[in-house]
């Protein structure tokens, strides 16, 4: 290397931020890298919006180099990170090995899906992570849809879709889903039974993370439309043929969709520095305690909360994209450009989007329901997203006007988005299936 170089692995809402930070402060003075998998930054909120044929897959992608003119792209999965050499080896998408030396770190690698210890759930059920999941799962409901049409012997068990996990993702996909199979049922033949959908979460009410006048308010619109709400309630095993659920009952269905979390990749815990729950452990400035040289951000790092004193900040996009900027001002402050400073955040809310008009909301605290929420939550994704706003919004507009496109395209097969991926530990579990070669 000639000059400084700052590396950031990773390229979601933390990685992105990071490396957009370190551009502006940098302003040439050092090489900054991102290693990703992909050439886009994927802004995963919307992702049921592309499940449910509302928005083109595009339009959730940003192209890291159009958004990122001044950042060195590096294709590939990180292996291994040399912390005495200070090399991080990676594997390029033509599976050629490749190493980047750097001065500083930035590790911003996010999350993969949560498995549990359930028999049959990792090659039964699929996750909902990314932009391949999205479009199986479209192309799937399709497919099921078409092939109920005159079937006999399991018309129902194709017409029901069981989502299991009722945070944010499950909830939306579950809304979107319902609206999306209903409109689809309408054209394909009306005569047949109306798609099911099922909603199930261990916790006691859907959206626990929210105040429960929201959790409640989705709830009544989710039931509205005819979504089968079970809270307290698990998967004991996944088959071929359905789910058995842990009160005994067997629910037929083709359609497994595995929303209950996520936990940080993998590559974290490899490292060989100290971890909390998979998280590597930071100080307030997002750097880890005796390697001054490198941060971590979002998902990947343990962050203490210092509005919450003994707490960490939870794994959400909106923490993710801020200590994503304060990784990259305190990575460029270590090089002299600037002052290091801690994380310290104030809650913006949340939004949920339910499909149509409604919506649960809580922009600064403030509750809200239904349409209004609707607007501000629609409001909000287009502020938060880097790119892509006025496509986004288009096809917005365009679904309001036109009815949905349902074709299958065919893109992504189910093999290609297995629910184990990079879960090799899951072979070590109690109860859990055998390892795979994918």
């Amino acid at each position: 290397m000639t000059r400084t170089r700052v590396v950031v692995v990773g390229a979601g809402f933390a990685g992105f931020q990071a490396a957009r930070t370190l551009s502006r402060t940098l302003r040439g003075t050092a090489d900054v890298v991102v290693l990703n998998p992909t050439d886009y930054f994927l802004y995963l909120p919307l992702l049921p919006q592309v499940a449910a044929g509302i928005l083109e897959p595009r339009r959730v992608t940003v192209s890291l180099p159009a958004a990122l003119p001044h950042v060195r792209l590096a294709l590939g999965e990180a292996d291994r990170v040399d912390l005495d050499r200070g090399r991080v080896h990676y594997t390029d998408p033509e599976g050629n090995p490749g190493e980047l030396a750097y001065d500083r770190l930035v590790l911003a690698v996010g999350s993969v899906n949560k498995l549990l210890p359930i028999p049959g759930v990792a090659e039964h059920a699929h996750g909902f992570r990314g932009l391949p999941e999205a479009l199986y799962l479209r192309d799937h409901v399709v497919r099921q849809m078409e092939l109920s049409v005159g079937a006999v012997a399991d018309c129902a068990a194709r017409r029901t879709f069981v989502v299991v996990g009722a945070g944010y993702t499950g909830v939306e996909v579950a809304a979107q889903g319902v609206l999306f199979t209903d409109a689809l049922a309408r054209r394909l033949d009306a005569a047949a039974p109306r798609p099911r959908w099922v909603l199930m979460d261990i916790a006691d009410r859907v959206l626990p993370q929210l105040d429960r006048r929201l959790s409640t308010a989705s709830d009544r619109v989710l039931r509205r439309r005819g979504v089968e709400v079970r809270t307290g309630a698990s998967v004991k095993e996944a088959t071929e043929a359905g789910v058995l659920l842990d009160d005994g009952e067997f629910v037929d269905t083709r359609t497994v969709v595995w929303c209950v979390g996520v936990r940080p990749d993998p590559l974290v815990a490899e490292v060989g520095l100290p971890v909390v729950g998979g998280r590597l452990v930071v100080d307030p400035t997002l750097t880890v305690p005796g390697r001054p040289e490198v941060f971590a951000c979002g998902d990947a790092a343990a962050v203490p909360d210092l509005t919450r004193p003994g707490e960490l900040t939870p794994m959400t996009a909106q923490h993710a994209t801020r200590q994503g900027r304060l990784a990259g001002l305190n990575a460029a402050a270590s090089l002299g450009h600037g002052e290091q400073r801690p994380y310290e955040h104030h809650d913006l809310g949340f939004a949920v989007d339910l499909g149509g008009v409604q919506a649960s909301a809580n922009p600064l605290g403030v509750p809200l329901s239904g349409p209004l929420a609707g607007a501000v939550t629609r409001g909000y994704h287009l502020a938060a997203m880097p790119g892509n706003r006025v496509r986004v919004a288009a096809d917005w507009l365009l679904d309001a006007l036109l009815p949905r496109q349902a074709v299958q395209l065919g893109l992504v097969r189910s093999g290609s988005v297995p629910l184990d991926t990079a879960s090799p530990e899951l072979a070590r579990l109690p109860g859990g299936p055998p390892a795979k070669e994918h």
